[in-house]
C-alpha cells in the first residue's frame, strides 16, 4: 500500500493515518511594538528626565504636563523570560492637579488595528497583558483611546507586592461607537497612568466620550518622591484571553520601530568644481510617512520620501572626505 494523502491526513502502508493541520505559528499576534522594551536607539540605556513629552524607548512615549518631576530609562530589571523593562523614577513629592497628566502611551499604527473592528457592530473583544513593578502597592490606572481623544476606555489593576515583578490582564469589549483610524495614522493609543488628574480621569470599566487617559482614584507615582515604576512584557491581542508573550527576532522588532525612528550615518566625496557635498541616502525600514530629518551638522535636507531621503552641503573641500549622522522621525 502506498502513501497517500488524504482530508483528514496521511495514511501510511499499516493503514495508519497521521492528522495534518494548519501552522499554529501566530501572525503578528501582539499589536504593540517593542513590548519587551529591547530596543532604546534614541538614549542607548542612558537616563531622561524630560521637560516636555517626548519619544523615550522606541516606540513609547512619555508625555508630562509638568517638567522634570520623573525620570525614565531602559533597564536591565525584568521578569523571568524578559531582559528589559522600562524604568520609571519620580523625582518629588508632586501633587497632581486637575488638569495634569503624566503617562507612558504608544500610539499604534490604524493599519495594524485595523482588523478589530472598532467604531462598529463587529468590534472585537481585545486583551491587554503586561508585567510591572513597583515601589507602591494600591491601584493603579490606565486607559485606550482613538486618534481623536474623545472615546476612552479607563482600566485599573492591582499592584499587590511592593518591589516584586506581577503580570496584569485586562480585558476590553470593543468599541462599537467613535470613529478609529484604519490608516497610517494613530489607530488606537495605550495610556498607563503614573498620575492623572480628575479632568483626565473616569469611571473604570467602561467607554466614555471623553478624553480619560486613566481610571479615577489610581495611585499617582509622582505623588511618591522615589518611587519606582517598572513595565515590561507589554501586550495587545485580539481575543478575551492573555497569551504567552509574542517574541520575535530582535531584527525584526528593530525593523518594526525604524518604520517610525531610524538613524545612520551618511557619507562622500564633494563635487571638483564647486566643492558641494551631495548625498542620497535610503532608509532601513520603509517609514511610515515621509519623516523628519535632522543632520549632526549644516547640511540642508533637500528631499524626503518613505524610502530615502537627499541633502546637500557647502562648500565642502573639492575632494575631502564628507561624512555626517542623522535622525529621521515619523513618528505618529
Amino acid at each position: 500500500m502506498a502513501v497517500s494523502l488524504v482530508a483528514t491526513g496521511i495514511t501510511f502502508p499499516d493503514a495508519s493515518i497521521q492528522t495534518t493541520r494548519a501552522s499554529q505559528v501566530p501572525a503578528f499576534t501582539n499589536r504593540i511594538i517593542n513590548g519587551a522594551m529591547v530596543v532604546d536607539q534614541r538614549n542607548a540605556g542612558a537616563s531622561v528626565t524630560p521637560t516636555a513629552t517626548q519619544y523615550a524607548l522606541d516606540r513609547w512615549q512619555i508625555t508630562v504636563a509638568q517638567a522634570s518631576k520623573l525620570s525614565i530609562q531602559q533597564s536591565s530589571t525584568a521578569p523571568a523570560g524578559f531582559i528589559n523593562s522600562t524604568l520609571i523614577t519620580s523625582l518629588s513629592a508632586y501633587s497632581v492637579g486637575a488638569s495634569d497628566f503624566f503617562d507612558y502611551r504608544q500610539s499604534i499604527e490604524g493599519l495594524n488595528v485595523a482588523d478589530f473592528g472598532w467604531g462598529t457592530a463587529n468590534a472585537q473583544t481585545v486583551t491587554l497583558s503586561f508585567w510591572v513593578r513597583s515601589s507602591l502597592t494600591g491601584t493603579f490606572g490606565g486607559a485606550v483611546k482613538n486618534n481623536a481623544g474623545n472615546r476612552s476606555y479607563p482600566f485599573t489593576y492591582t499592584i499587590s507586592v511592593a518591589n516584586t515583578f506581577e503580570q496584569k490582564t485586562v480585558t476590553i469589549a470593543g468599541d462599537t461607537s467613535g470613529t478609529w483610524l484604519t490608516t497610517n495614522g494613530a489607530g488606537l493609543i495605550l495610556q498607563i497612568g503614573l498620575g492623572v488628574g480628575s479632568t483626565f480621569s473616569g469611571t473604570a470599566g467602561a467607554w466614555a466620550a471623553a478624553n480619560y487617559l486613566s481610571a479615577t482614584g489610581a495611585t499617582s507615582v509622582v505623588g511618591t518622591n522615589g518611587a519606582t515604576f517598572y513595565i515590561t512584557g507589554v501586550q495587545l491581542e485580539k481575543g478575551s484571553t492573555a497569551t504567552s508573550f509574542d517574541y520575535r527576532p530582535y531584527g525584526t522588532e528593530l525593523a518594526l520601530c525604524q518604520r517610525y525612528y531610524g538613524k545612520g550615518r551618511s557619507a562622500g566625496i564633494p563635487r571638483s568644481n564647486d566643492s558641494v557635498f551631495i548625498s542620497y541616502t535610503t532608509f532601513k525600514s520603509e517609514m511610515r510617512a515621509a519623516p523628519t530629518v535632522t543632520t549632526s551638522d549644516s547640511s540642508s535636507v533637500q528631499y524626503t520620501a518613505v524610502d530615502a531621503w537627499s541633502g546637500y552641503k557647502s562648500p565642502g573641500s573639492a575632494g575631502s572626505f564628507q561624512d555626517f549622522t542623522w535622525t529621521a522621525t515619523a513618528e505618529l
